[in-house]
């Protein structure tokens, strides 16, 4: 790609390699919540596109408790559960997502207490809620990354 720019740079002439397009989100995610205790207790990734099922995920992650707005003809909604983990210390975090080949790529990390480590005792249920541009396409690819 560099040696693309600098052609062009050179000559002068806008370059435009077809290889290298990829529409990104405008804006990193926004956080909607995030932390230890869901109430979603099996691990999953899903992407929420409307009110309705924003509704029925929040239910099941939060029971009664009020739900964030969202405006649905801008944004969409992308979450990570990690599921029931034996103690404190485990997160999970959505570090992008980028549409753009015809797919949705949701990056995402999971890191748990290093070897030895003394953690609380009790059940965590750790997830990452984001919005994040409204999402076009129907093929949504998550990846958990280093």
């Amino acid at each position: 790609m560099i040696a693309i720019v600098c052609a062009c740079a050179i000559a002068g002439v806008t370059c435009f390699d077809p290889s290298l397009a990829m529409t990104q989100s405008a804006a990193a995610p926004r956080t909607i919540e995030k932390g230890e205790q869901s109430a979603i207790d099996d691990a999953k990734q899903v992407v929420v596109r409307t009110d309705a099922e924003w509704a029925r995920l929040w239910r099941q992650h939060a029971g009664d408790r009020a739900r964030p707005p969202i405006d649905f003809s801008k944004e969409s909604i992308v979450a990570v559960f990690m599921g029931s983990r034996p103690n404190a210390g485990f997160n999970t975090a959505i570090v992008s997502a980028t549409e753009g080949g015809g797919a949705l790529i949701v990056r995402y990390t999971e890191t748990k207490p290093p070897p030895g480590a003394i953690s609380a005792q009790v059940l965590t249920f750790p997830f990452h809620i984001v919005a994040i541009a409204k999402v076009s396409t129907a093929n949504v690819r998550f990846e958990k990354t280093q």
